[in-house]
């Protein structure tokens, strides 16, 4: 019997996983579905590619990387349409996207060697008779499962960083998504043929429960709080390490000399880019007292003037239907605790689309500001003060990433803001920025992709020790003498016993 189909949610027939457009129903594409075996395989295979990737060094894959770079950027249009396609995200928005994921895979390709190459460090006195050396070693291979929300930069997040650190890969994408992941892989083979260097598995979640069961040497992961635990907990069983980039509820804190029609701008789109679908997006604004008025009317009228639709319209349609529940649930609960909708509001869900919803003076026991929401709604909050807006921003398990608006305390304001990451007087631009880490603390994960620490999140550190002079203290032997003793303790004393 063929499977009811809802737009958007995805189906498997005949051991195929069929794809759908959120907005329209039209079938994207048909993938087949990955059983433990298959996946077990494909780990296998990653394995003899990898130590085939490894062997080319830092320069061969620096060469190989910006070819597939060169690719992605010279058919940016019609992988952008198959986002679009798959996932409903406006055209523009999916290119924006395609754009920063092209700029990690050349940062990662041309920096790479300068991270992660053999170095001399520098000795100690202890062991002053020994030169030290660092460099990084490839895992070997590296298991990542994608989300839809990005399905091109998020996963490519961690697959160029791991690939340029000389490990293959093997994705799993999300069921949401997986033509575009396919397409991903199958550019990559048409620079790389000789070996299955980055490879694809697809299926629902059981299948990415098999992948972190497989082998592979590091899983990285993007998606919900609740999904990230269940990963880590499977991977604990072999200590595979994790990398987890978790859900978020990011706050936007407008201070009394902010700019505020550059903080409504920056808000809107931090707000409800790819309709509200974004881990990193402003789901909570504290405006001082002094502004919080103006504020919320710059922002209403620029968020009243955004389109909704399938086409050329600035917000798509909600990718995953289950989501309009959410959504709908959330802003109902602002309602119906005292909160006020002055843009949207109960009847902004109108499947498969969400329309602009601002909600202020929404209470902070709320679903709409305890929990991710992940549509284009927002909560605008009138605080006394920054410190208020801190606490209250600060109040939350999720910490990833975070906002703040204002001149002379913005920056000392967001160092202070529980995240991994913050934007002074613009929003989202961290994920952009290829020299910086990304990721989050609490319930938003553990570990960055992006920039050196990430490249240094798909290599081993491994550090060496080599012999080049005689030991004039020598300690770490059994032929020490009482007086080699003695000098230890002499010159320990005169080195580090002085007091400061």
């Amino acid at each position: 019997m063929t499977a009811v189909r809802v737009p958007g949610a995805p189906v498997i027939e005949d051991g195929l996983l069929v794809s759908t457009s959120p907005a329209t129903g039209a079938e994207v594409g048909r993938l087949p579905v990955a059983a433990a075996a298959d996946v077990a395989a494909a780990v296998d295979r990653a394995h003899q590619a990898a130590a085939w990737w490894a062997g080319l060094g830092f320069t061969g894959r620096r060469e190989r990387l910006l070819r597939w770079r060169g690719m992605l950027a010279r058919r940016i249009e019609e992988l952008a349409e198959l986002v679009h396609a798959e996932g409903g995200k406006p055209v523009p928005d999916a290119i924006v996207e395609v754009l920063t994921a092209i700029e990690h895979i050349d940062w990662a390709a041309r920096n790479a060697g300068r991270v992660l190459g053999p170095r001399r460090m520098r000795s100690r006195l202890i062991l002053a008779e020994f030169s030290a050396h660092l460099e990084y070693v490839p895992y070997g291979v590296v298991g990542v499962i994608g989300p839809w929300n990005y399905p091109v930069l998020t996963p490519l997040g961690s697959t160029a960083y791991a690939l340029a650190a000389g490990n293959a890969v093997v994705l799993k994408p999300s069921e949401y998504t997986p033509a575009v992941g396919q397409w991903l892989a199958d550019a990559f083979a048409e620079v790389v043929p000789e070996h299955p260097v980055f490879t694809v598995v697809h299926g629902l979640g059981d299948v990415g429960a098999a992948l972190c069961r497989s082998g592979v040497d590091k899983l990285a992961f993007t998606g919900s709080t609740a999904t990230a635990k269940k990963v880590m907990a499977a991977c604990a069983e072999s200590l595979t390490p994790v990398l987890l980039e978790a859900g978020g509820k990011d706050a936007m804190i407008v201070d009394s000399d902010a700019d505020l029609d550059a903080a409504a701008e920056a808000c809107v789109w931090g707000a409800l880019t790819n309709a509200g679908q974004t881990c990193i997006g402003i789901e909570r604004v504290y405006a001082v007292e002094p502004v919080f008025d103006a504020f919320v009317g710059k922002v209403v009228e620029r968020a009243g003037r955004l389109t909704v639709g399938a086409e050329g319209a600035d917000i798509g349609p909600i990718t995953m239907p289950a989501q309009l529940d959410v959504i709908r649930r959330h802003i109902d609960d602002a309602l119906a605790r005292g909160g006020q909708a002055v843009l949207g509001g109960a009847d902004a869900v109108r499947p498969p689309y969400v329309h602009p919803t601002v909600l202020v003076q929404v209470p902070e026991d709320s679903a709409a500001i305890r929990e991710e929401t992940f549509g284009p709604t927002l909560t605008i909050n009138r605080v006394r003060d920054a410190e208020e807006a801190l606490t209250r921003a600060n109040a939350l398990p999720y910490g990833l990433g975070g906002s703040v608006f204002g001149r002379r305390r913005a920056v000392a304001i967001a160092r202070r803001l529980r995240s991994g990451m913050a934007a002074v007087n613009s929003t989202l631009t961290f994920v952009g920025m290829s020299t910086l880490p990304f990721g989050g603390v609490g319930d938003s994960g553990f570990g960055r992709i992006h920039g050196e620490d990430g490249l240094r999140e798909f290599g081993r550190a491994k550090a060496i020790t080599r012999r080049r002079a005689r030991s004039l203290l020598p300690a770490t032997t059994f032929e020490r003498t009482p007086a080699d003793v003695a000098r230890l303790i002499k010159v320990t004393k005169l080195v580090y016993g002085r007091r400061r």
